[in-house]
């Protein structure tokens, strides 16, 4: 698990694509400080597993899954991605529960500057979409962010100074394709509220009146 936070911006040293599989190299400096083989790390907001370690550099695989379902094809040489180690059982919740599962890719419709502050407007299928919410928590490249406004084909989120600092943010560009991880929360609400088709189950009227809530 992850938080959101990320710790370093690193840079794809080699990029290995198979048909649907790529094994990535990074170089960076901070989290692979007590980095170990078979450790998990973040890269841009993917949940990837460190198959070997050099000086300044490690390398992870990616399953045809997980690059289907990212922007992982998109990275070349030289590209800056987000980096973060899960999170210790000691550690400090500084943003918001990001599992590494990447839900899919939004394009970068916008970047406005806002007072000190940028606008990120970023579009997005409704599979993603029915999950994002005004005030919520979103993960964009991995980045722990609150959703500033939501409309029917993509949402906008307001970003400070030290994040688009202190990430990838500052490469971004229109059009550009980014990972979106919506809150896992909204994912398990939607699947104890609603029953799977053709089964009993969920919230209907009748499982309220049962337990004194349509009284």
């Amino acid at each position: 698990m992850f938080t959101g936070i990320i710790e370093e911006v690193g840079t794809v040293k080699d990029i290995r694509m198979a048909a649907h599989s790529a094994v990535i190299s990074v170089s960076a400096v901070n989290i692979l400080e007590g980095t170990r083989i078979g450790d998990s790390i973040a890269v841009n907001g993917v949940c990837l597993t460190v198959v070997s370690l050099h000086d300044g550099e490690f390398s992870a695989d990616a399953t045809p899954e997980t690059v289907s379902r990212t922007s992982l094809d998109k990275l070349r040489r030289g590209s800056h991605v987000n980096l973060e180690r899960a999170m210790a059982a000691d550690g400090r919740f500084g943003g918001h529960i990001v599992m590494g599962h990447v839900d899919g890719c939004g394009i970068v419709s916008g970047i406005v500057r806002d007072g000190n502050s940028l606008l990120l407007s970023v579009k997005a299928d409704p599979g993603i979409m029915r999950y994002v919410v005004t005030k919520g928590s979103i993960a964009i490249d991995g980045i722990s962010l609150t959703v500033a406004a939501v409309s029917p084909s993509g949402f906008t989120v307001s970003v400070i100074p030290h994040t688009a600092e202190s990430t990838d943010i500052r490469y971004m560009k229109r059009g550009d394709a980014v990972n979106i991880e919506t809150d896992i929360i909204g994912k398990y609400a939607e699947k104890f509220l609603l029953a799977p088709a053709g089964k009993t189950g969920g919230i209907t009227m009748e499982m309220l009146t049962e337990h004194g809530f349509g009284r």
